[in-house]
């Protein structure tokens, strides 16, 4: 609804039952000289009337005790900076432009369908050629704001970009009232969050005395065709009294950037895509033409936990509809510690039988399929089989093997890189390939990047998989991308890459696509919306792997983590165990010398896979939460649950992952949502023969665990009589 206020401010609010977003249309006079990171420089823009964005909230949060003062540290609803105009503050920053300030509100149009609320807020530069629209949604119930921005250039003279907004959002909770978090991302070592008081990265100046903001920030950015590498495009606010949190995700398979700091007392956080100076980034916009920023997405929770759980249910409406992700098939790779990219039909029959007596029910084929001789690594592009690895009927007499056991065939595939010995690499034009200003080929590592702009790129990607899917009857794709670039046109070619990747859907809708990047480098939340699984990592350690299992479902849905899983014939009992439990919470992939293992060993296997098979039907809709907090990289015992809602309330049972790699036998985890509740019960799923126990106290509300043997897993399933 719009609220018109004596004091020329035009108030609208706008949501649903799970969100109130506030804004200001009108703007009140004289307030812009004092809201913004400089009160000088704000005031240069034009008197304080650009529409502002004044609260993001859940209904039932507080509400603000000084609603001037929210209003006063309120940040205009858009930050843009073209070529030509700075950002009227001296710093490394994109918060507080010239442009911003100067936008006026000119329309605004609310609609509601197929479950979701949009609104677009049009603005326009009375001293420029740019109109602005403002673009938010918000599926109904949910407390997740999403929002983007689009510019059309109305002018006659080309304008270029050197940075764009996604979401600007000040007046949060001073810095001293929060906490930042983050999350580490790097390989063989994915998801790993930490914390920090802001007020550690953002120190108070004394604004009364010097009436600036700090110039300080949190400032945190992904580089490259690998967005996932150092950092997950995410991070949180965290209230330190209340635990209210704020947590995002930038939706980006090329760079981003997010910053948080002080505006007016307060905090500020904007998030967005490549920068020119973070990214050397840059969009020239003729006459007419338009250009929309990386969509970004942004979730509010009672705490941490609670955030996180709107935005897994947020990720599963804005992905595309697959039947994997409710079948949730258990897949057998025969990469990991198992052939390491030699597969041959000897090696691989006995493991296909394995395999297929485990459970198992597709079955993928990893590098070296296509590789006639030692150093393919430069020469990929063709995608053709080898003719000496599979004697006697070739790759597809392998591939009808699979079939034969009943399991769906797979093969991996690097599509986007060409080696330069390659005859692809001399067949395609230089415009097929991503080139440097000068235009020289990007090369990496001995091989070539494609261009999917290009129509002769896409044309042979189309041909490579076509013949692949449709003429080889392969049903997965375990898609990898192992080189990373930065060069000028990346965003656009990675939004062709992932168009690229939903027309191949719409051809072959069966098929289910992987998405890789040695591990988890690109796992964004704009190529989790396209493809159905993920790579969490390429971490061969067993004794490793908890932690990142554990921490995965902040970056992707359970249904959509792809785990290892990787039994060996010399591994003891526990070892097999601890392997296979590292898994059961997300999307098993399982891998190993099945055909070397014994009946007891296989039977261990056998059990995993039907004790996952029997809870996958609850992990396509459950949420997580980490009743030890969130995973340490070193900590001894780590713990992961699953909460699985039953007619929109989480009703249903309780999955818990607990490992012990070291310290005492013994834990209490806290789930303080089941005190109270009548007969609780409590089972241990995996390993179906253990000398771990799980004990419920009602009275404490918490669980009880020992795991007497390091290394240790359970998984365990709690419910109570008031479950459904």
């Amino acid at each position: 609804m719009t609220q018109d206020h004596g004091n020329g401010a035009r108030h609208y609010r706008w949501g649903h039952s799970g969100l109130a977003v506030d804004f200001d249309f009108g703007g009140v006079g004289g307030v812009g000289g004092t809201g913004g990171p400089s009160g000088a420089a704000w005031a240069a823009g034009a008197g304080g009337d650009s529409p502002r964005l004044l609260r993001v909230a859940r209904p039932g949060d507080p509400e603000p005790k000084d609603e001037d003062a929210e209003v006063r540290a309120a940040l205009p609803l858009v930050d843009i900076v073209p070529a030509g105009e700075g950002t009227g503050f001296s710093g490394p920053r994109f918060t507080g432009t010239a442009l911003g300030p100067r936008l006026r509100y000119r329309a605004h149009e609310a609609t509601y369908n197929d479950g979701w609320h949009r609104l677009t807020v049009e603005l326009h530069d009375p001293a420029g050629q740019l109109a602005v629209f403002a673009e938010y949604a918000s599926p109904d119930g949910i407390p997740v704001l999403r929002s983007r921005v689009r510019l059309r250039n109305n002018g006659s003279e080309p304008v270029t970009l050197r940075s764009v907004s996604s979401l600007l959002l000040g007046a949060l909770p001073s810095p001293d009232d929060l906490l930042v978090f983050r999350a580490r991302n790097d390989w063989l070592a994915e998801c790993r969050w930490y914390a920090e008081p802001l007020r550690a990265s953002v120190p108070d100046i004394g604004r009364d005395v010097h009436e600036h903001d700090s110039r300080a920030a949190v400032r945190l950015a992904g580089r490259g065709s690998w967005p996932t590498d150092g950092h997950l495009a995410m991070g949180a606010l965290n209230h330190r009294t209340d635990e209210r949190s704020w947590l995002w995700q930038i939706e980006s398979a090329a760079s981003w950037s997010w910053e948080a700091g002080e505006a007016g007392g307060h905090t500020y956080l904007t998030l967005g895509g490549p920068t020119s100076d973070e990214h050397g980034w840059r969009e020239v916009l003729e006459s007419g033409g338009e250009f929309s920023s990386e969509w970004v997405a942004l979730a509010l929770g009672t705490c941490f936990d609670g955030a996180l759980a709107a935005l897994t249910t947020y990720r599963r409406l804005v992905r595309r509809p697959h039947s994997d992700h409710e079948r949730l098939p258990v897949i057998f790779n025969d990469y990991m510690n198992t052939l390491m990219g030699d597969p041959t039909t000897e090696k691989l029959l006995p493991l296909i039988d394995a395999a297929a007596s485990a459970g198992a029910e597709y079955f993928c084929i990893d590098a070296g399929w296509y590789d006639d001789s030692a150093g393919w690594w430069d020469s990929v592009g063709a995608w053709l089989p080898s003719s000496g690895r599979f004697p006697g009927g070739g790759l597809g007499a392998v591939l009808d093997r699979i079939r034969s056991r009943g399991m769906v065939p797979g093969l991996w595939l690097e599509p986007e890189v060409v080696g330069i010995r390659s005859a692809v690499a001399r067949e395609l034009p230089d415009e097929a390939f991503l080139r440097h200003e000068g235009g020289a080929r990007v090369t990496e590592q001995g091989r070539h990047q494609l261009d999917l702009r290009h129509p002769a790129a896409r044309a042979h990607l189309d041909r490579t998989v076509d013949r692949i899917v449709g003429e080889w009857g392969v049903g997965y794709l375990k898609l990898d991308y192992n080189i990373t670039t930065s060069v000028p046109g990346l965003l656009s070619h990675t939004r062709a890459w992932l168009s690229w990747l939903s027309s191949v859907l719409d051809r072959h809708p069966s098929l289910v696509i992987e998405n890789c990047a040695s591990g988890g480098m690109r796992m964004d939340g704009a190529s989790l919306a396209v493809a159905q699984l993920q790579s969490t990592s390429d971490q061969q350690d067993l004794l490793r792997y908890p932690p990142i299992a554990a921490a995965a479902p902040t970056a992707v849905p359970p249904e959509q983590g792809a785990v290892w899983a990787y039994p060996q014939p010399e591994f003891s009992d526990d070892e097999i165990n601890f392997t296979l439990g590292t898994a059961l919470l997300g999307r098993v992939h399982l891998s190993g010398h099945l055909d070397r293992m014994s009946a007891g060993q296989l039977s261990l296997v056998r059990d995993a896979v039907a004790t996952y098979k029997s809870i996958r039907g609850d992990l396509r809709s459950a949420v997580p939460f980490w009743p030890l907090g969130l995973p340490g990289w070193t900590d001894e015992w780590v713990a992961l649950g699953m909460r699985v809602p039953v007619a929109g309330a989480f009703a249903g049972p309780v999955y818990l992952s607990v490992w012990r790699r070291g310290g005492e036998a013994e834990r209490v985890l806290p789930l303080p949502h089941l005190a109270g509740r009548d007969g609780v019960r409590v089972e241990v799923l995996h390993p179906s023969a253990s000398a771990g126990t799980a004990e419920w106290d009602g009275e404490a509300g918490v669980l009880r665990v020992v795991l007497p043997v390091a290394p240790g897993v359970l998984l365990i399933q709690v419910a109570s009589a008031d479950c459904s």
